[in-house]
Formats: structure tokens, C-alpha cells, sequence
């Protein structure tokens, strides 16, 4: 037993294809199909079901995959603090962000980082909230900024702490008001962002408190069309107060909602008990030092 057999078991058990696996580990297919077949071949059992289109683990496979997972962690956790003894500014950070939350904080942030740690390398990739919190579950990325609360796997590091807003068209009657209770906008029709943003459950959730379900008129996965069709009159949105001043129209409203405040927490999170390397805790004390919450 090696670890390439490991690395090339796991990856396949991962993407539930050897092509898939293939593609990500760049390696031909009947070489990792031989590889695992002399790990199988080394075990005495059947690792893998390959029976239908999709590869799945057999009940003997899960087992031997989770301590595949555990054996992998021990050894690239010693690959890294070997890496960290021998160059102590070089590295990577992969951060996973919901979409426009890079565009929120992240360019500033980032841009102070790369100049203070310039031997460092940051990949950003975009995905939804759900998808996130899954691939850094998985250290398919090193953090995630998402909303929370999330779930008790994860450390969390609070960013930024604000409150939704009402946006409305400029000429709407409920222009000239301070505030708002979000009861009264139980007769309105309401833009949303699809399923796939956490946001959408948000409000969902907040209204229905409120005592009403929403009227839903439509639901896009686009900022910047959200704003349009609310300039259009084509009803209201509930977005995170920072991000008022993306939408740069002057026929946007944005009013307070009084009753209730409807807290929007973003944070840091990574996965807990993973080993950190020099890099990610120096990302993490970056972040630290930024005081984003007092922003």
C-alpha cells in the first residue's frame, strides 16, 4: 500500500467517475483504474461498485475511505510543516465567496495582503453559500465567506456585521420614511435572489415571522438585474445595507427596516481540527487585524 494508491482511491470515491478523477488529478484513466485495481487486488476486497454510470463506494470502500481521508491529512500535514520549516513566506490561500461578497470587501483586502506577503498567492473562486461550506468540508479550499449562522464542522471568523435594507424605486410612497416595519410591505411584490443564495431564505424566513408570505414576482442570481428591475418598478428586494452603493442608479431607495432588524453576519470559516499551515494563519491573522466589523 502506497499513497498514490490512496490519493487516486480517494479522488475517484470524491468525483464518483474516473474521469472526473482523471481530469483533477492529471493522470490517464487506466492508470488510475490499474492503480486502484492492485490496491483492491492488495486488500482482498472490492473497493469500489462500478457497475452503474456513476462509481460508488461498496460498504468495505466507505470504510477503507475514511481512513484513506485520515491517512492523506497525517501526511500532507507533515508535507506542510516540512514546506513551512524550509520557506517560511511562500504559499497559497484558496477562498471560496459567495457571489458579490468578493466585491464587497475582498479587492481592498486582498490587495493589502499581496503587498504585505507578496510571495503569497491567493486564488478566489465563487460559489453559493451552500456549495461553499461543501468544499471547505471537503479541503477542496482552504476558507469560505459566507453568512452565518453555519454548521458546528467549521471555526468561524466574523468579517463584517450589518443589517438588510428595503431598496425601493425612487418615486415609491414609501419614500420619505426613516424606517419601515417589514409587516407593512406585506402587499408589495417582492424581487428575489434564486434558492441557491442564502439571501433568498433570509427573507423568506423574515417575512413569514413577520406574519405574511412573501409575493414573489421574480427571482434572478443577478445583482446588478435585481436593481434594474426595482429602478423599473417592478417591485422591491431586501439586500445587505453595503451593498446599496453597488447598484449606482439614482432611481434605487434604500430605507431602514425597523421592525424586526434582520441581521446579515458575514464570516471566515474554515474546517475544524485541520492542520493550518504558516500561510493560513497568517491569512486568518490578517483578516484578524482588519477590524472589518468596526467598518
Amino acid at each position: 500500500m502506497d499513497i498514490r494508491q490512496l490519493r487516486y482511491f480517494v479522488e475517484v470515491a470524491k468525483q464518483k467517475s474516473f474521469t472526473k478523477a482523471s481530469n483533477i488529478l492529471f493522470v490517464s484513466q487506466p492508470s488510475i483504474s490499474k492503480i486502484i485495481k492492485g490496491f483492491e487486488a492488495e486488500l482482498k476486497v472490492t473497493l469500489l461498485d462500478r457497475s452503474e454510470k456513476k462509481v460508488e463506494l461498496t460498504d468495505v470502500g466507505k470504510v477503507v475511505y475514511e481512513q484513506a481521508l485520515e491517512a492523506l491529512r497525517l501526511v500532507d500535514g507533515i508535507a506542510s510543516s516540512v514546506n513551512e520549516l524550509v520557506d517560511m513566506k511562500k504559499g497559497n490561500v484558496k477562498l471560496g465567496l459567495m457571489p458579490t461578497v468578493g466585491v464587497l470587501l475582498f479587492p481592498t483586502l486582498i490587495g493589502g495582503f499581496k503587498k504585505q506577503y507578496p510571495q503569497i498567492d491567493v486564488q478566489m473562486v465563487e460559489y453559493n453559500a451552500k456549495l461553499l461550506e461543501h468544499h471547505v468540508e471537503n479541503s477542496d479550499i482552504d476558507f469560505g465567506v459566507t453568512v452565518l449562522p453555519v454548521s458546528s464542522h467549521f471555526e468561524t471568523v466574523p468579517l463584517l456585521s450589518e443589517e438588510l435594507v428595503v431598496i425601493v424605486n425612487s418615486n415609491h410612497q414609501l419614500v420619505g420614511k426613516d424606517f419601515v416595519r417589514l409587516e407593512e410591505l406585506k402587499n408589495e411584490s417582492f424581487i428575489l435572489f434564486t434558492e441557491d443564495f442564502i439571501l433568498h431564505d433570509r427573507v423568506k424566513h423574515a417575512c413569514i415571522q413577520a406574519g405574511f408570505n412573501p409575493k414573489v414576482a421574480y427571482t434572478s442570481s443577478l445583482w446588478d438585474l435585481v436593481g434594474e428591475m426595482v429602478a423599473s418598478k417592478l417591485g422591491i428586494s431586501l439586500v445587505p445595507k453595503s451593498m446599496v452603493h453597488r447598484f449606482n442608479n439614482p432611481l434605487i431607495h434604500a430605507i431602514t427596516i425597523s421592525k424586526p432588524l434582520i441581521d446579515w453576519e458575514l464570516a471566515l470559516i474554515y474546517k475544524k481540527d485541520k492542520y493550518l499551515s504558516y500561510t493560513a494563519r497568517e491569512f486568518i491573522y490578517y483578516i484578524q487585524t482588519k477590524n472589518l466589523l468596526n467598518h
